[in-house]
């Protein structure tokens, strides 16, 4: 296959692993099938904590059960709300988040994130993260709503201070509709009104 380019939950895996450390916290936004919530478990170990959100019954009960039989009950935290709602349940500062954006994967299709709810569980998102944090969005654009999802998000990162924010689109051109990855490292150092 390839080396240097496996797949984009590859990718994000690669640039969570550089800032979430033992002890550490972050926010699974969409846990779907648990993948993300369990690798971010073993990044922050036994003494750290990662939250999960998802609206739907399906994926809460799929990641409860991946948890449990990993043996990450005491460090992970699920949510059944939207991702809209984490900056209400996530009080303390985070390592990393990790968003997948379109529908359950096995599940309806028709059940998908908003341009709305994902852009309010950005800016929350941005505002829990740590200096020197890193979000990581796995967008998919293939079902009815996405494109304008994604419209609507690359718009309001490219509104991002440069000077707080660093906003990176990581896009496979030859691929048709494959998700693509959009990575935001927060500066060491926030300067005033880095947020629109």
């Amino acid at each position: 296959m390839f080396n240097l380019f496996k797949s984009t939950v590859d990718l994000t895996h690669g640039y969570l692993k550089t800032v979430v450390k033992p002890g550490g916290a972050a926010v699974d936004a969409t846990v779907g099938n648990g993948n993300d919530t369990l690798f971010l478990a073993g990044l922050v170990g036994v003494h750290g904590r990662v939250y999960g959100f998802d609206i739907q019954p399906e994926a809460i009960r799929r990641t409860t059960e991946a948890v449990v039989e990993n043996g990450y009950s005491d460090i992970v935290k699920l949510f059944e709300q939207g991702h809209e709602s984490m900056g209400i349940f996530v009080t303390e500062p985070v390592d990393a988040v990790v968003f997948n954006l379109g529908y359950l994967p096995g599940g309806d299709h028709n059940i998908v994130t908003g341009p709305e709810t994902t852009l309010r569980a950005v800016t929350d998102g941005l505002n829990l993260l740590k200096p020197g944090g890193v979000m990581c969005i796995v967008m998919y654009t293939g079902h009815s709503g996405g494109p304008e999802e994604q419209e609507q998000l690359e718009s309001y990162l490219r509104q991002l201070d440069k000077n707080s924010y660093y906003v990176c689109k990581i896009d496979f051109l030859n691929r048709n509709k494959a998700p693509f990855l959009l990575v935001v490292e927060k500066a060491c150092e926030v300067s005033p009104g880095g947020l629109v």
